[in-house]
């Protein structure tokens, strides 16, 4: 269900609506800026992004030097043969290690650079799905909208088929009409109510999805702005739509991901290189009290793993060929997306010149109707179903005018437009880099520790 203010001028309700001040009216731009501020969804995703950094992280401690602290204490029971003497000795070490990766054959650098392709391909997710809040709010605003508007629409005809009613009444007294077309009146009343209250039902149902995505229930809601600015011809939005939809660029990223794990596969099976140091002391009773440094310099090869190395390898290459064969039906899609969006404006501009040919028609026909039938040319259901006419077609116009409003932001979100930015709503919005910056280095202590407390206090206030 879609609905605009501005369709519906044609009725007396619309106009009466139309001239309360805009400046009290929430408009489509409050609308989405309450969506992109509250929208759980979102923060999810957010949170997802902060997951995919943190990798990174992870990846990259991978080349710095491992150091750990030791403590260990032991006690050793001793029997002796010769007299069944038992003695007890005790030791304590204390010690520090130092563990360093030296040469991989780009093990850990095909992991830091699978990490950061993942990064990127989680910015683009999150921007697909703030896409997809800011369009599911347009069509919620636009919902709740034509929904208040059909409602006025169904209680307006309830109000001139009660005075159809009242006139047959009128008439079947004074022995103009039979019985019949005062019960086709009371029959055409009756579905009259029931339809209003099921206009009703969807207004309820429209609101209870703008609070979903809002955070509140929608109060009077202003006209929608005109269309945002869009493609000019249909190729020109094609290739914007293979170039800036998040989609293909989080496929993309996605691929190259992949690349760098069969790097990272094909390192495994090869040497490493690295480099150890202890420094300790050990001390006990009846042992010497002395001190210990050692370093050395190992390479070490896996020569058999019962074939564990082999089926990350071939997981790896076919991983890749799923990414690349999905990014071949992302493209697909991406494209098709745009191509039915910009169709779907077209198709419903000629479907609205034929809708508004239509009510002229209808208007022509109820009025001559109605006219006939006070000359006793027309019966009562013959006037009843002329309204109905009429009703129905502006219903329809009213439907896919506002499906066309709808298309427009299906296009810009098509080709990869629909975001808080582009909009221009003027409000802050996330910093998909801040916590990346922060974190990338891998972040132990004191200083960086603190600069990481303040990023994330700063995404928690936004």
């Amino acid at each position: 269900m879609f609905g605009l203010r501005q369709w519906l001028a044609a009725s007396a309700a619309t106009v009466v609506m139309a001239a309360a001040p805009v400046a009290q009216a929430e408009t489509l731009a409050d609308a989405l800026i309450a969506a992109y501020k509250t929208s759980h969804l979102l923060d999810q995703n957010r949170a997802l992004l902060r997951t995919a950094d943190e990798d990174v992280a992870t990846a990259v401690a991978g080349l710095r030097p491992v150091m750990q602290f030791v403590a260990q204490a032991t006690r050793q029971h001793r029997i002796y043969d010769r007299g069944g003497i038992k003695q007890n000795i005790d030791t304590a070490a204390v010690a520090l290690s130092f563990d360093l990766t030296l040469f991989d054959f780009g093990r850990t650098q095909a992991s830091i650079d699978a990490a950061k392709e993942a990064v990127l391909a989680t910015r683009a997710g999150l921007r697909g799905v703030e896409q997809s809040v800011l369009l599911n709010t347009v069509q919620a605003y636009v919902n709740v909208r034509l929904a208040q508007e059909i409602v006025d629409l169904r209680r307006n005809n309830q109000r001139v088929i009660g005075e159809e009613l009242k006139a047959s009444q009128d008439r079947f007294d004074v022995g103009e009409v039979t019985r019949t077309d005062v019960a086709q009146a009371e029959s055409a009343l009756g579905a009259a109510r029931a339809s209003l209250a099921a206009a009703e039902g969807d207004l309820l149902v429209a609101r209870e999805a703008y609070k979903a995505l809002t955070g509140a229930y929608p109060g009077k809601l202003a006209t929608p702005p005109a269309a945002p600015k869009l493609p000019k011809s249909l190729e020109q939005a094609v290739a914007m739509a293979m170039r800036e939809h998040p989609d293909m660029i989080q496929q993309q990223h996605q691929v190259k991901a992949a690349d760098m794990v069969v790097a990272q596969a094909e390192a495994n099976m090869k040497p490493t290189i690295g480099l150890s140091t202890r420094f300790g002391r050990t001390s006990g009773i009846l042992v010497n009290e002395f001190d210990e440094g050692t370093t050395s310099l190992t390479m070490s090869h896996t020569l058999y793993a019962g074939g564990k190395l082999s089926a990350q390898y071939r997981r790896a290459l076919a991983q890749r060929e799923a990414q690349r064969s999905a990014l071949l039906n992302t493209t697909v899609t991406v494209e098709q997306n745009a191509v039915n969006a910009w169709s779907s404006i077209t198709v419903l501009g000629a479907q609205i010149a034929g809708n508004s040919r239509q009510i002229e028609a209808a208007q022509v026909a109820f009025e001559g109707v109605r006219e006939e039938a006070k000359l006793g040319a027309r019966t009562t259901l013959e006037v009843l179903d002329a309204e109905q006419d009429l009703l129905d077609a502006r219903a329809a116009r009213f439907q896919t005018e506002a499906e066309r409003y709808y298309s427009y932001y299906s296009l810009l979100a098509a080709t990869g437009q629909l975001t808080v930015e582009k909009l221009n709503l003027g409000i802050p919005t996330y910093d998909v880099a801040a916590y990346y910056n922060a974190v990338k280095d891998a972040p132990a202590t004191s200083y960086q520790g603190r600069a990481l407390d303040r990023v994330l206090k700063a995404i928690g206030e936004e």
